[in-house]
């Protein structure tokens, strides 16, 4: 059960308070960034009275010189909306709706409202992008793009120095000098926060042109750039701690501690009939080398007769019974000199007896007291927090690892994941409220994470077990897309006759029941070579003697030939040699089979060459690898490892994916009003939207406008 204040409840004083909060924001430029964050680093900030103080002098800028600029604006603008088509357009993002699920259920009469839109105005599949991962879709939706000219291959790229991972979208560097004092290293200026995806977003555009954007959680938007307009960030927005999302688990139970994939074993310690642990945060900003990290400690006082427990931080105390959710709780983590790192987390009361556990969200960063820039305005996100009550910030807010590591089960994870959808809803209606023209962008992440945990129930012979009997299954994606059509209704009773909607996703589903390590593969078939007396299964690629490996894969689809040149200790020459060896590889992989049931695993590997085009496809892997339905990049291959197995089951629950071929799972487009194009693809939506507003397309899209016939009220 979720415990929060409801909408209703909102003084009158804080609706103008948050009003306020995003007139001053709407207007300005936010304030310079002091924070940066990297997967697993950690970030510095300054400490609360630098933030409070900057935020002072800018809010009194913003207030006098707000009449100046709004004036501008009127008349600079004025006839902003004079060629557009539709004064109004309304873009929902459904991450990873499925069009044939959504033809099952919408014969079924379980999809009413999207089977109107399909009856009166448009229902196509909507072509992905090679490879369907969702970061590399959504930069392609946002710029008109293929992965060339936006640089987003996938949600890893890799170090040609060290071959390890990096994060594909943001790069982070520490502040340019440091001042040693005594046994500290404070941080002279701000540390450098950059995003990776090139080519603008379609709302700079409109922007540009006087035509107002709300856009809300689109992936690959972290840190967000400077438009005239409001956006608060999506997917890859980091924790507290700088990682993607890094949940603990607080146990008595004895040799429960220590890493596990996606979180932290904490074990508790006894002391005067309470249990004390803490919560990790980021590493100190006043120590150069890594690792020392900020704690906030908390207390649990167990009551098992009760059914209940106690606990207490430095900031709340509240009561919880097995199997609830706390509010957001604040939490400060403090560092000496005035340092400090705000964040929210919510508690979980797993189990009372025989043992006592906890399990703690991953620390987002507080919207309230963002140490990090994770809207624009910066204002916004607290804007939004004041209206609406503390909400998730981190990209990926659903703890699918949580639910992989078996410290949530299934209704648990589902309530953390409709929780968050409802508070993604009523920032979408508070933005179509204040977006009465221009563009309203809002995606809603919960329909990939759901099919991502729960397709295990819809195929009774899925490797990945149930938590519940598999012939009594709950309909949970049944269930998911009918709370979507839903939305979609609710969404529709708000537009005008002349809006157009669009509901679009990024990719299909389909099921993953086989993991295929290229790794194991190339090393079986003497493209990668293990140093003497190196073991198998380390990972980022551990122990692989790069003097005699020719190829590697890393991320979920990428295959990288070890290039002179390029990688460090790259062995294949550019020309002639490597494009042979890709054309050899691409004979040998395409069509792998499955041994056991000689079912084709591989059903396309595709030449970048021939698929990108643009000043960044340099950076793409050197082949794209298709893999057919019910397989996928076997768990030990994301992570860099090489084992003994080229193919093994899936038994985690999540047991649907995308990252296939990308001909098996195509994205929807549905639409109020009729769109002529047969095959429309992700790629078109932006030059579309620039097109019915009237404007010049911009020369470098690889999009193009579909034709729309208006139709009046859906």
């Amino acid at each position: 059960m979720r415990t929060r204040a409801k909408a209703g409840g909102w003084t009158t004083g804080r609706r103008r308070l948050a009003l306020v909060l995003l007139l001053l924001g709407v207007v300005f430029a936010a304030l310079p960034a002091h924070g940066y964050a990297g997967p697993g680093a950690g970030f510095a900030v300054l400490s609360s009275f630098w933030t409070l103080f900057l935020a002072f002098f800018y809010s009194l800028y913003a207030v006098l010189s707000w009449p100046f600029r709004q004036l501008y604006r009127l008349v600079r603008y004025r006839n902003a909306y004079k060629n557009a088509r539709f004064p109004r357009v309304v873009i929902l993002g459904f991450d990873g709706m499925d069009p044939e699920l959504a033809e099952r259920y919408m014969r079924e009469g379980r999809l009413p409202h999207l089977a109107k839109l399909r009856e009166q105005g448009t229902f196509r599949r909507l072509r992905t992008t090679s490879p369907p991962i969702s970061p590399v879709a959504w930069s392609t939706f946002q710029t008109g793009c293929n992965p060339g000219k936006h640089n987003i291959y996938d949600f890893l790229a890799r170090d040609l120095g060290s071959y390890l991972p990096l994060l594909s979208s943001a790069q982070v560097k520490g502040p340019r000098r440091r001042l040693r004092i005594g046994r500290y290293s404070v941080p002279l200026g701000k540390p450098r926060i950059s995003l990776l995806r090139r080519a603008r977003p379609f709302w700079h555009w409109l922007g540009e042109r006087g035509i107002f954007c709300s856009i809300l959680r689109v992936p690959v938007t972290f840190p967000p750039e400077k438009f005239p307009g409001v956006l608060l960030s999506g997917m890859c927005v980091p924790d507290l701690k700088g990682s993607q999302g890094t949940f603990c688990f607080h146990t008595t139970r004895a040799g429960s501690n220590g890493r596990c994939e996606g979180g932290v074993r904490i074990p508790f310690q006894r002391e005067d009939g309470l249990l004390r642990s803490y919560i990790p945060g980021p590493d100190d900003p006043l120590r150069e080398a890594p690792g020392k990290e900020l704690r906030v400690g908390f207390t649990v006082r167990p009551d098992a007769a009760r059914g209940h427990a106690e606990i207490e931080t430095d900031s709340r105390r509240f009561t919880l019974r097995i199997g609830e959710y706390s509010e957001w709780i604040p939490v400060k983590f403090k560092a000496p000199l005035g340092f400090s790192a705000h964040g929210i987390c919510r508690f979980n009361l797993r189990q009372l007896e025989p043992e006592v556990e906890v399990y703690v969200t991953p620390v987002n960063i507080d919207p309230q007291r963002p140490d990090l820039p994770i809207s624009h305005p910066l204002t916004y996100s607290t804007y939004l927090a004041k209206l609406l009550g503390p909400y998730s910030t981190l990209g990926l807010a659903e703890d699918t690892w949580g639910l992989n590591e078996e410290v949530l089960d299934d209704g648990t994870f589902l309530a953390q994941c409709y929780g968050n959808h409802a508070d993604r809803e009523r920032m979408l209606f508070d933005a179509l409220e204040k977006t009465r023209r221009g563009v309203c962008v809002c995606v809603f992440d919960t329909t990939d994470r759901v099919q991502h945990m729960f397709w295990r129930y819809l195929e009774p012979e899925h490797p990945a077990p149930g938590r519940n009997p598999k012939d009594s299954g709950p309909d949970v994606i049944g269930d998911l897309y009918q709370r979507m059509d839903a939305l979609v209704g609710r969404v529709q009773e708000q537009l005008g006759e002349n809006s157009l909607l669009l509901v679009v996703s990024d990719h299909g589903f389909k099921s993953f029941t086989r993991g295929v390590n290229l790794n194991s593969w190339l090393r079986q078939n003497g493209y990668l070579a293990m140093k003497s007396g190196a073991e198998l299964g380390g990972e980022w690629l551990q122990g692989v003697d790069w003097s005699r490996t020719r190829a590697y894969t890393l991320g979920l689809n990428g295959l990288y030939l070890n290039l002179e040149g390029r990688e460090r200790h790259g062995i294949v020459k550019a020309g002639a040699e490597s494009a042979a060896l890709k054309q050899e590889l691409r004979r040998k992989i395409d069509g792998l089979a499955d041994p056991p049931s000689g079912r084709v695993a591989i059903t396309g590997v595709f030449d970048r060459d021939s698929i990108y085009a643009g000043p960044y496809a340099g950076n793409a892997p050197d082949l794209i690898i298709g893999y057919g339905e019910g397989y996928r990049a076997s768990w030990s291959a994301v992570t860099g490892k090489v084992t003994d197995q080229v193919f093994e089951n899936n038994t985690r629950a999540w047991s649907g994916d995308h990252c296939v071929d990308p001909r098996l799972v195509p994205g929807v487009l549905f639409s109020n009003q009729k769109i002529a194009e047969e095959k429309p693809g992700i790629v078109d939506v932006a030059p579309t939207i620039l097109h019915l507003f009237g404007l010049p397309l911009p020369a470098h899209m690889d999009g193009r406008p579909w034709k729309v016939e208006p139709q009046g009220p859906a």
